[in-house]
């Protein structure tokens, strides 16, 4: 990813103060005892393991780890000083591990990322603990009612630093806006660290019987983080499957599976320029690469003909996308966008199938992906004819707009094509029929 000088800027300003506040904590620290040394070499030790097997969250392009739970527990336990110590090593370490298996571990670019991770992790802790010493306190003991709401106030200061500062790098590498996108972040994640903070709080209330008790909750702490990289391996792997099929077409019609995929990064960019929330784009996305899966069950003979199809064919070519959406309705991960699939050929007008919805009653999705397949289609060499220029597809398009194209929608697509070359105006041979356009 390219990264403008104020990203670099960034990341040295976050740097500096991470060292600030790591030579502080260090500066503050006396030798600990026999069982803070232990808790603060487990708490190191875990933290390294939750960062190295995170689980990514495809929905969200996001990573989330059970270290969170770890850097508040150590907050709570250790103090902020000691916790910040741990913190840097952790993410250190973990840093180090998981950076020379990525593509992106050489030279300045392998040195951005870690500095950028270990110092907002750092500067993270480090400013939750400043409100717990600014109170007066070092550590939490969870004995009395104070305990559990000053517990949930730095809990709350965790959140909002951790996914500003990662909001922020986003927002200045992708020019995304930033307190759009930090809004959504808090509303998608906000669960998941919920339950972590509770995790955390579990953990200091069994060191407060001793040490030892700690352990106890590791089991179910891991069997949160096990179930949950499963489940969402699970989504992924469903996900899979249903873009093989849909690829697969590609022995029958080639022009169907490349559809689906140029369809899909159009629509995304749609959805892009009209700011919808990152869920929303990522159901863009998948429901776009399958919004063609139907055709499974159109015969060759209807699918492959290359003249004119009858009446009673084009009815037949008209029931995939009913089947598109009965396919993939049962699966979870699907589930959310299969009256997109189903609806993705309803126009604007109500001159569409197969309900002959219209206007808003089309879900928004659906309207998103008719107008980027829309372009697709014009775009297209067919058998009958050459793909139309890129002045021409637009001309077509706005003619298009409050007939066939919902006008927000199309008015986003065109904003997108303003910004596209002339040369992804076309694509490989096709056979999409016309009406299909």
């Amino acid at each position: 990813m390219r990264r403008p000088g104020v990203a670099y800027f960034f990341v040295a300003i976050l740097s500096l103060l991470a060292l600030v506040s790591l030579g502080y904590s260090v500066s503050q620290c006396s030798f600990p005892k026999a069982d803070t040394l232990t808790i603060f070499i487990v708490f190191v030790v875990l933290a390294v393991f939750a960062e190295v097997y995170a689980t990514w969250v495809p929905a969200y392009n996001w990573e989330i780890s059970s270290s969170i739970a770890i850097c508040l527990a150590s907050v709570f336990i250790l103090g902020p000083n000691l916790a910040v110590i741990s913190v840097f090593l952790s993410s250190l370490l973990s840093e180090l591990l998981l950076r020379p298996n990525s593509d992106d571990s050489s030279g300045m670019a392998g040195l951005v990322p870690i500095a950028f991770n270990v110092s907002q992790l750092v500067l993270t802790v480090s400013l939750a603990g400043l409100f717990l010493k600014f109170l007066g306190r070092n550590s939490l003991q969870l004995t009395e009612i104070d305990d559990f709401a000053l517990a949930i106030a730095v809990f709350a200061i965790y959140l909002v630093l951790n996914l500003t500062f990662v909001t922020g790098i986003v927002a200045i590498t992708e020019n995304k806006p930033f307190f759009r996108s930090l809004g959504s972040s808090i509303r998608q994640f906000f669960m998941q660290y919920a339950v972590l903070c509770v995790s955390a709080l579990l953990l200091t209330a069994l060191y407060s019987i001793s040490v030892w008790h700690v352990f106890l909750a590791l089991f179910p702490l891991t069997l949160v983080h096990i179930s949950f990289r499963g489940y969402v391996k699970l989504q992924t792997e469903a996900r899979n499957t249903f873009e093989r099929i849909s690829q697969l077409l590609d022995a029958r019609d080639h022009y169907t599976a490349v559809h689906s995929m140029e369809v899909a990064e159009l629509a995304v960019k749609i959805g892009r320029e009209m700011e919808l929330g990152q869920r929303e784009i990522e159901r863009i996305d998948i429901a776009a690469r399958v919004h063609d899966i139907g055709k499974i069950a159109v015969p060759d003979s209807i699918l492959l003909k290359p003249g004119k199809l009858t009446s009673e064919e084009w009815d037949k070519m008209r029931e995939h996308p009913v089947i598109s959406a009965e396919l993939i309705s049962g699966i979870e991960i699907y589930a959310p966008v299969a009256d997109a699939v189903r609806h993705e050929h309803e126009r604007w007008n109500g001159t569409g199938y197969p309900d002959g919805l219209k206007g808003t009653e089309i879900p928004l999705i659906a309207r998103v992906i008719a107008a980027a397949d829309i372009y697709n289609a014009l775009s297209t060499d067919r058998p009958y004819r050459k793909a139309f220029s890129k002045d021409e597809t637009i001309r077509m398009i706005r003619d298009m707009t409050e007939i066939e194209l919902d006008p927000d929608v199309a008015a986003a697509l065109l904003r997108v094509l303003e910004t596209m070359p002339e040369n992804e105006a076309v694509h490989a041979p096709g056979t999409l029929r016309t009406e299909e356009a």
